[in-house]
């Protein structure tokens, strides 16, 4: 059983829904969770927010965090997974934001900065990655991690619901 098999799983058994909201990764979270049969039982949707004003405009993401942060910040992840969360009616959400490459770093984002974030009711995290690589390998690590994080917070979740 795969990573999206196994997050599938235990979505079904705590009977929570997820969504996505991505842009370095352009739709490969959803199409991960996708998939894995009978993922219309727990996943809503995702949203892919490429540029700065798509998550702005679909994700709620506050311009003055792109503006002061960066598009590839925590801030911006955090606010995208809310976004992601709030608007598609979720349980739990996910986003991801980076440099997946081979442009577009920079001394201090270098390329393979990636941030996941993860959104439930009870709060909203981000986790900074430094990816090595290059562009396949960088998205691909990150679509493994974003399916991490949905996993624990999905426990996380399930555990505060069932306490």
């Amino acid at each position: 059983m795969g990573p999206a098999e196994r997050l599938g799983a235990l979505l079904r058994a705590r009977g929570l829904t997820v969504a996505t909201a991505e842009s370095c990764t352009g739709g490969l979270v959803g199409a991960a969770i996708t998939a894995a049969a009978g993922s219309s039982d727990y996943y809503l949707g995702g949203v892919v927010a490429y540029a700065n004003a798509a998550k702005v405009r679909l994700l709620g993401v506050d311009p003055q965090d792109v503006t002061t942060f960066g598009a590839v910040s925590a801030e911006v992840a955090r606010a995208m997974a809310e976004g992601a969360r709030s608007r598609l009616g979720a349980d739990v959400a996910v986003s991801v934001t980076g440099i997946a490459g081979p442009g577009g770093g920079s001394p201090g984002k270098p390329v393979g900065l990636v941030y996941i974030g993860v959104a439930t009711a009870a709060r909203v995290t981000a986790t900074r990655l430094e990816l090595a690589g290059e562009r396949a390998a960088i998205r691909a690590a990150a679509v493994s991690a974003a399916l991490e994080a949905l996993a624990d917070a999905a426990e996380a979740t399930a555990s505060r619901l069932n306490a």
